[in-house]
């Protein structure tokens, strides 16, 4: 039995490690072997399959779903037809054997009904031209001969297994098989022999693709992809615009593609056609919907009257899916999801993808370039046929996957949330970033220390959860190029954390004008130019935003020696006024949090500012937290996470109605009291 398993999981992730083969979370594999029934002490059949909504790339132990081989093949006697084949996946739970281990898939009954042990079921992009070119099955034949048979198309569940197991019999000399309109399936007697198969069939297509196929199957340029940096600024004026449209029935994360695949496809003069076409395997579009929205203007127009012909465009988008769904639709249809395109290709510039988080847009844009490989496959060698809108709806609001998406855990608070922090790579900055995330939020770790920033953004996930970007929040256009980087990393921007600081105690006659400009020019100054970048941001968007100070208890507080910090502080609390009165029309609510004597991990006082101010009070450097802690009213130590909660809290949903506050978080300090 551990043998089988560990075969499994070694063909699985040899498998799912090569996009060539299958996309993330696309397709099973199984084997077949016996094990001790605890409670009868003999030999029983298993099955062990891959689980609903696993990766082959990633596929672990408890991702395999366990069921008894004589129970699930005699579901076959009270199988109650095609009609009525869903209610077979619920069976499946009857077949389970032993505890734990993932839920059984849709596919589950192809795998047990064919009689080899080891069974593959793989999207290759190369078999899925096949799989939807008009002449697939002569062109299967051709390719293949009697080793790979053809299947016609039929939607994932009972029925295509007793299929399988049907056209396995009446071909013995077969390997696998092409299902028509969704991909591979192979089986063999060992785990190596079937592996084997499933990349022989591959590379086999992707060779017989590249020895038959057309040259330029999406024919001729009509225009070249903008040069980079031209063509990344302007999807960067594009993308606030786009991400705020993709949102209109819920809020999205988006993702950007501007990979040579995607460049070539939006060159050619075919693109508009095919992409109306649709994509095709159940994978893709469960991922994209069913087409696209394509620009239908050349790269070079100017920016407005791109984004004049995108609104225009979305529009008749949302009608048409709206129409799609309604002559599509059945008494036992859920209700309509959404109606706004996952998927957006721009001429010239790129693709935008959209989703629930920032894996799922990444990976519909990954499963997008799948479909544009399968139709240069399917072009190539014959004429793009997918399935038919029909069917795509059946998948797309099929009731079983309705109750996929049922089961999925409840959003947390930020999710969906775009957020910046600046001075993000130590301290409050850090904690607030690490509390966001936790949250909920994408993060972009804004910091004048490129490796402290990025060393912060790995820890919180990587790509998919945060990102940094070296910015000095004092230079104008270093922030417009973070602003335009965090955009074009998660689609838009919705919150702001104001955090970047320092601090130089001096007397007032001590104090010269270099040292009241840096403290003003990064805290007032810096504040100012970040809240104004990204207000243009969230305003394009249209979906509201949060700007946050992170200011001080000296901001209202006169402490000695303390002139230019004090100042800054009260700067930034002003600001946060001014900016609420300006901005609550755009629904962007702007608030602060007066934090006090934060010493523990804060690069301010590690960077001379703590010996500054344990000189002042007369006490050691290493005991000022607890010198701050016992002159206020709670005789507690400020940690960055207690400001990092205030600053939750203010952008959470709990306070959707606050702007114009500033939260003192400093254990207690009368004379800081707000009046």
């Amino acid at each position: 039995m551990t043998d089988a398993i560990h075969q499994l999981l070694d063909r699985s992730h040899e498998l799912g490690a090569d996009p060539r083969n299958t996309n993330y979370a696309g397709g099973n594999t199984s084997a077949k072997g016996s094990a001790t029934d605890p409670v009868t002490g003999k030999d029983v059949e298993l099955l062990w399959v891959k689980g609903s909504g696993g990766d082959l790339g990633t596929l672990k132990r408890a991702g395999l779903a366990v069921l008894r081989l004589d129970r699930l093949r005699a579901l076959v006697e009270v199988y109650p037809g095609i009609d009525r084949e869903d209610e077979m996946v619920a069976a499946f739970d009857y077949c389970l054997h032993g505890k734990g281990g993932a839920a059984p898939s849709i596919d589950t009954a192809m795998h047990g009904l064919l009689d080899p042990p080891h069974v593959d079921h793989l999207h290759p992009d190369s078999i899925i031209a096949f799989a939807t070119a008009a002449d697939g099955e002569k062109l299967t034949r051709d390719c293949f001969g009697d080793r790979i048979v053809w299947v016609p198309w039929r939607r994932p569940g009972f029925q295509l297994g007793l299929d399988m197991a049907a056209i396995a019999k009446a071909h013995p000399e077969a390997e696998g098989a092409i299902l028509g309109g969704h991909g591979l399936t192979t089986w063999g007697a060992t785990s190596d022999e079937t592996k084997d198969r499933s990349l022989d069939a591959i590379r086999a297509a992707a060779a017989y693709i590249d020895k038959h196929g057309r040259p330029d199957p999406f024919g001729r340029v009509i225009h070249d992809p903008l040069p980079d940096l031209e063509r990344r600024a302007r999807a960067a004026a594009l993308a606030p615009i786009l991400r705020g449209l993709a949102s209109t029935d819920r809020p999205q994360v988006g993702h950007f593609t501007d990979s040579d695949v995607v460049l070539d496809f939006l060159s050619s003069e075919r693109h508009p056609a095919l992409a109306a076409l649709g994509t095709s395997c159940p994978d893709h579009f469960l991922r994209t919907k069913v087409r696209p929205l394509v620009l239908d203007l050349p790269p070079n127009v100017p920016v407005a009257e791109a984004i004049d012909r995108l609104r225009a465009l979305h529009s008749d988008y949302r009608e048409e899916y709206a129409a799609y769904y309604e002559r599509n639709k059945d008494g036992d249809s859920p209700p309509m999801r959404g109606a706004d395109p996952a998927i957006v290709l721009i001429p010239g510039v790129g693709m935008f993808s959209y989703g629930k988080d920032k894996q799922t847009a990444r990976v519909a844009g990954e499963f997008y370039v799948n479909a544009i490989n399968v139709m240069r496959g399917a072009e190539a060698i014959s004429t793009y046929a997918p399935i038919p809108e029909s069917e795509k709806f059946r998948i797309e609001y099929w009731a079983l996957e309705e109750a996929k998406l049922q089961r999925m855990p409840k959003p947390k608070p930020l999710a969906t949330r775009i957020a910046l922090v600046t001075g993000g790579g130590s301290g409050i900055g850090k904690a607030t970033a690490e509390r966001l995330a936790a949250e909920g939020a994408n993060v972009v770790i804004a910091d004048l220390n490129a490796k402290a920033a990025a060393d912060v953004a790995a820890e919180l996930g990587g790509p998919d959860v945060a990102v940094s970007v070296a910015v000095d929040v004092t230079d104008e256009v270093a922030i417009e190029a973070a602003i335009r980087e965090a955009v074009l990393a998660f689609g838009g921007l919705d919150l702001i954390v104001n955090n970047a600081g320092l601090s130089i105690s001096k007397s007032l006659l001590d104090t010269d004008a270099g040292v009241w400009d840096l403290q003003h020019n990064v805290m007032a100054r810096g504040s100012f130019l970040v809240a104004r970048a990204a207000a243009r941001v969230m305003i394009e968007q249209g979906l509201g935003g949060d700007i946050i100070y992170i200011a001080s208890k000296n901001a209202i507080f006169a402490g000695p020696n303390n002139v230019a910090y004090g100042a800054a502080k009260a700067d930034q609390a002003h600001q946060v006024r001014l900016l609420a009165a300006e901005l609550g029309e755009h629904q962007i609510r702007v608030n602060g949090v007066n934090p006090d004597a934060v010493v523990r991990g804060s690069g301010i006082f590690a960077s001379g500012w703590g010996a500054q101010r344990a000189a002042v009070y007369g006490v050691p450097e290493e005991k000022l937290g607890e010198y701050y802690a016992q002159r206020t009213l709670l005789k507690r130590e400020v940690l960055p996470e207690h400001v990092a909660a205030a600053v939750f809290a203010l952008t959470g949903p709990e306070l959707s109605r606050t702007t114009g506050l500033l939260i003192p978080v400093d254990a207690g300090v009368a004379a800081a009291f707000l009046r």
